[in-house]
């Protein structure tokens, strides 16, 4: 850092400030600056800039499963934000193992992160307290605790799911399963509550038979299909809790023979991009993961912008919307299993 002051002929607090990013330093000194920075090709201590400063411009990211086509979007979009405002992430996968989980927070303590998103969709209280016991700030999807220094984030499940019950019941189905996600999860608890709430309001009875657990992958709705095609009464419509279990049960009923949408319709949860490229494209419910992410990061700056004293529990709320495509029609009268 010297020498690039001396190079650019400016004080060394001035490289300290331009390399920090702060917006106080004049815009001509920066450009120098930066400009010496390419040409001897420094690049920062990010870890000794931390201990010196207290603060690591790292933010924390752990998400349930990568391979999940829901969540690559979330941290595409979680890093362009952080990019944007100056920020690097470390992201990492738990694939909902205990063991991944507390990995993942002894990385992202050893790196000295400034905050973390958590967005599991699950909450593994005994783990994220080392993190809440260095007065980290965290930001979880509906399962945090109510306190100082964490952020929630309530997903607003109902509103998509009471549009997709009355999109399936404005098409004359009456008998309509529903395939949950694991129930160890309470995002797949609130999901499944949605739909059976949904339904009651327009006096749709469900039956128990009608619903089935899955684990939110495609060969779990293959397999939830399969369970389903074999009762007597089979239904017409199938709403699932996420979009992959939605391709899984559309995958199962072209191995029998059933026709998506003229025989069974059905309806997905989340809006991943390739729900527009399924035959046919599948109708969803919309959670959207970049406006997800961002409102993970804004409430990750906004605790940051706090002090440690002054740090409150914060909500916020996303909500859910049905979109529309060809995986839902009229309903036929239901075909009873051989």
């Amino acid at each position: 850092m010297r020498e690039i002051a001396k190079r650019a002929n400016v004080s060394i607090s001035t490289v300290s400030r331009t390399i920090n990013r702060h917006r106080t330093v004049d815009p001509k000194l920066a450009k120098r600056v930066w400009k010496v920075v390419e040409e001897i090709g420094y690049y920062p201590n990010t870890q000794a800039r931390a201990l010196v400063s207290g603060k690591s411009r790292i933010l924390g990211l752990i998400v349930s499963e990568i391979t999940n086509p829901f969540f690559p979007e979330i941290v595409q979009s979680f890093e362009n934000t952080a990019v944007a405002n100056g920020y690097e992430i470390l992201v990492t996968s738990t694939v909902h193992e205990p063991e991944r989980m507390e990995l993942a927070v002894r990385r992202m303590i050893e790196r000295r992160v400034d905050g973390v998103a958590v967005l599991t969709f699950g909450f593994e209280e005994k783990l994220t307290a080392d993190l809440r016991y260095r007065k980290i700030p965290l930001v979880f999807v509906d399962v945090g605790p109510l306190a100082p220094g964490v952020a929630n984030i309530r997903i607003n499940y109902m509103n998509g799911l009471r549009q997709a019950v009355q999109h399936i019941a404005a098409l004359r189905h009456e008998r309509i399963a529903f395939v949950t996600g694991p129930l160890t999860l309470k995002s797949a608890i609130a999901r499944r509550e949605c739909f059976e709430r949904s339904m009651q309001e327009i006096g749709l009875h469900v039956a128990p038979e009608y619903i089935v657990e899955a684990n939110h992958t495609l060969e779990g709705g293959m397999r939830a299909f399969a369970s389903i095609a074999q009762l007597r009464e089979r239904p017409t419509a199938v709403l699932c809790s996420n979009d992959m279990t939605a391709i899984g049960v559309m995958r199962e009923a072209y191995e029998y023979g059933i026709s998506v949408p003229s025989e069974l319709s059905v309806v997905g949860f989340d809006n991943i991009r390739l729900c527009e490229f399924t035959t046919p494209p599948l109708t969803t419910v919309e959670m959207s993961q970049v406006g997800l992410a961002q409102l993970a990061f804004r409430a990750l700056v906004e605790e940051l912008a706090d002090s440690e004293e002054a740090r409150a529990p914060r909500e916020y709320t996303l909500s859910t919307n049905l979109v529309l495509r060809r995986s839902t029609a009229l309903a036929q009268e239901p075909v009873a299993a051989a």
